[in-house]
């Protein structure tokens, strides 16, 4: 493990007891293995993108399953076939202006 004997490992462990404290260790090594396991996580999620990415074949398996399926009758259509919807009358008709007030002639005290 990392080139650390058995000794040396429980040396770290002592020291690191000494400096944290009992109270405060079992919250580090948590957080510590934590963020180990988010480490794992992320490298494994890099390699399986960097293995798509090498593997051209995987891509063009992966698009050719895609293009042989045949939308549905039911399918949402693509951009170019949709036609936007006739206006209703009521957008079509001119909208009355509001017309101004008159200014008053009385004044505030």
């Amino acid at each position: 493990m990392f080139g650390i004997g058995m000794q040396e490992l429980i040396l770290v462990l002592v020291v690191a007891l000494i400096i944290l404290g009992p109270k405060k260790l079992p919250d580090v090594a948590k957080s510590l293995g934590k963020a180990l396991n988010e480490f794992k996580r992320a490298t494994r999620d890099i390699k399986e993108s960097l293995e798509v990415d090498h593997n051209p074949n995987f891509v063009d398996q992966s698009h050719d399953a895609l293009s042989d399926i045949q939308p549905s009758t039911g399918a949402i259509a693509s951009a170019s076939e949709v036609t936007p919807p006739a206006p209703s009358p009521e957008e079509i008709a001119p909208r009355p202006q509001s017309i101004p007030a008159p200014p008053s002639d009385r004044t505030l005290p």
